[in-house]
């Protein structure tokens, strides 16, 4: 049902072309890479996915962060504009409805959007280095793991945009985070738990013992920050 409601919202407003229009230029980032420095790429004695993702990944998932910034604060602007989401809370609706079915379909968006760029990783792999059989197990697993990493991102970009009436607040904290993630070193597993750095982790070329960390670690962000979220509506309400 929210989720229904949050795709009618939405079509009023920038999300969807935003987000795929950001996706695609994230998407881009490898092509023009393999386009203008093939040479410093092609005959590493890696596989061709971990070339290509090493490579290209931290600025891929910086433009994914800022995305999702960017998509919860439009979503949560639309409720705070004309007081609709007071409007909303006199309906027989639960508050966190609202945010759970924001939550589904930014990680629905996430999902178009690291398929898209799974499918220029693979073009490119195509196109410069041998044809692997495995290309699209390797991608399966790279990216399902950039989208378990990438939740709790989501989830903490919309506790934000819910917690600030106006949208450049929310906006400016969230891109105040996203310089911050660039700056921890992505081998400190202490500082590398920020949600907002999470996704810059890579899955090719690292130990199944950091991968599996990394895994646990994020799905226990996505559940906390979701418990956070819903005992601070509560706390809101009670002060309304």
């Amino acid at each position: 049902m929210s989720f229904r409601l949050e795709c009618k919202k939405v079509k009023r407003t920038g999300f969807l072309p935003a987000l795929i229009g950001g996706g695609i230029l994230a998407a881009v980032v490898p092509v023009i890479n393999m386009v203008f420095r093939s040479e410093c790429y092609v005959g590493l004695e890696s596989s061709p996915i971990q070339i290509l993702i090493g490579a290209n990944w931290q600025m891929m998932a910086m433009l994914n962060i800022l995305l999702v910034v960017a998509g919860a604060c439009i979503m949560y602007h639309t409720e705070y504009v004309d007081n609709a989401i007071q409007k909303m809370c006199t309906l027989p609706t639960k508050e966190s409805n609202l945010f759970f079915g924001k939550f589904a379909l930014i990680a629905v968006m996430c999902v178009v959007i690291l398929i898209i760029e799974a499918v220029a990783i693979a073009l490119c792999s195509y196109h410069w280095f041998e044809w692997n059989v495995n290309l699209e197990v390797e991608l399966l697993k790279n990216f399902g793991y950039f989208l378990l990493l990438l939740l709790p991102t989501v989830l903490s970009a919309l506790l934000i945009a819910s917690a600030c009436k106006n949208m450049w607040v929310s906006l400016g904290i969230g891109v105040v985070c996203v310089f911050i993630a660039t700056m921890i070193p992505t081998s400190n597993f202490t500082l590398s738990l920020f949600p907002f750095a999470l996704p810059f982790q890579t899955f090719a070329g690292v130990t199944e013992n950091t991968i599996r960390n990394f895994a646990i670690a994020g799905t226990i962000e996505s559940i906390v920050i979701a418990i956070a979220e819903v005992l601070f509506l509560r706390v809101r309400r009670s002060f309304e």
